[in-house]
């Protein structure tokens, strides 16, 4: 879909047709686009909005795409976007995952970049990835990331700009954990939140595989729990729309949710295993849904006091996958409820590699729709609905743009949600 090869020199802007659109600023001849962080239902699909939108507007500006990242800006890797590529854009919006790649690079951790061969000892990343943009001559970057990709792209910016080179840079919001402040939805959320509910469809099945069965159903969100909160909102409208037939023991409270840990809960250990004792009791399994960030702090305090090592990325970030937060919580609540059989899936990598679904599209479409007017117009910021103006979708200044952004646990919806897996246990235990 894109097309490999050399980078042209940048055109001569005499000899350069202009845009037709008066509206547009006409000193755009090149932008490039990048992914990086995680994956997310969105990645590919933004890519093939912003070139659709590109030569739907502005036919004439030419489109390089650095492959990876922040990693393929640091080793001048990148592709052209060809003829082949703008006709067929449409494409990508069918597909998950990311056509020009991801990977996980911090430009200020300089220690990191220098052991992984991306920049030489005594040089400065930022300085690498700017004189590299210079070279390749881009007046404008996309940025899909979320926001450490976007605050990266925004210093790489400020360091242009205070050495005599413009560059406007627009991010789109990307993350499943829809914990960017302060954009009220990220892209590919919703989509993640679907494909958990999805996975847990299959996964619960397996409730009936032992007596006394504990399933834990483990998903992303590493200081947010709206992932989990939503997926689990999803997967009980699902349970709504199903038959069953309790005599044979096709029973809704089988397959129902009986525990949500968030990262935002205080979580009572003893006291939910008394709770989940009772249902194991009365209705034979136990399914919960579990935030991967949930009690992070007190299992790393633990392993800690044991003197082992935490591990942690680049950003500084604990990897999770290497303390396995499903693990421990399955490990806390077995014996206490008496399970027999223990069961931990995640379905992280299954959500966030899926391609996006048609909420996910339409806000996509009218980010990356708004994502090149403010490019074309020299307006830089991190595209989004703003909370802290009226929800309205505009370009979001840099220095505005946070991660780690709580779920609010006091919702409607939410309470909503924990009232009524309240209500169907209290039910079910009645009935047995």
């Amino acid at each position: 879909m894109v097309g490999h090869g050399p980078i042209r020199p940048r055109p001569d802007a005499a000899a350069t047709p202009l845009a037709t659109n008066e509206r547009f600023s006409m000193s755009v001849r090149r932008v490039a686009l990048l992914t990086a962080g995680g994956f997310a239902p969105c990645l590919s699909s933004a890519v093939g909005g912003l070139i659709e939108r590109y030569t739907e507007i502005a036919p004439e500006v030419e489109i390089i795409a650095y492959q990876h990242g922040y990693h393929g800006l640091l080793t001048g890797t990148s592709v052209v976007v060809d003829d082949e590529a703008r006709r067929h854009a449409g494409v990508l919006h069918r597909f998950g995952g990311s056509p020009i790649g991801n990977s996980r690079v911090k430009l200020t951790n300089a220690k990191d970049l220098v052991k992984r061969g991306l920049v030489k000892e005594g040089e400065d990343p930022l300085k690498v990835a700017a004189d590299r943009l210079r070279a390749d001559g881009v007046d404008v970057l996309h940025t899909i990331g979320g926001d450490d990709t976007n605050t990266t792209a925004a210093d790489l910016a400020a360091y242009l700009e205070d050495n005599g080179y413009h560059l406007t840079v627009v991010g789109l919001p990307k993350t499943i954990d829809n914990d960017i402040v302060p954009i009220r939805q990220s892209l590919g959320a919703w989509t993640a939140a679907e494909e958990a509910s999805e996975f847990a469809q299959n996964i619960i099945g397996e409730h009936r595989v032992n007596p006394r069965m504990l399933i834990v159903h483990e998903v992303m969100g590493r200081h947010c729990g709206w992932l989990t909160a939503a997926a689990a909102r999803s997967y009980r409208r699902w349970l709504d729309t199903q038959e069953w037939v309790p005599s044979i023991g096709l029973s809704r409270d089988r397959w129902d949710i009986h525990a949500v840990f968030l990262p935002e809960m205080t979580i009572d250990i003893d006291g939910e295993a008394d709770r989940l004792r009772s249902v194991m009791d009365q209705v034979g399994n136990v399914n919960i849904f579990l935030s991967e960030g949930a009690g992070v702090p007190e299992i790393v305090a633990e392993l800690e006091a044991k003197g082992e090592d935490v591990q942690r990325d680049p950003f500084g970030h604990v990897k999770l996958d290497t303390i396995n937060p499903g693990a421990w919580f399955a490990q806390q609540f077995a014996a206490k409820i008496g399970a027999e059989k223990v069961m931990v899936q995640k379905s992280g990598y299954f959500s966030r590699s899926s391609r996006a679904n048609a909420e996910d599209l339409r806000l996509i479409h009218s980010m990356t729709d708004l994502a090149v007017e403010c490019a074309l117009r020299g307006e830089s910021g991190v595209i989004g609905h703003d909370e802290e103006d009226g929800d309205r979708l505009k370009a979001i200044a840099f220095p505005r743009i946070a991660g780690g952004k709580a779920f609010d646990i006091d919702q409607g919806w939410f309470r909503d949600l924990m009232g009524g897996i309240g209500q169907e246990v209290r039910a079910a235990a009645a009935a047995h």
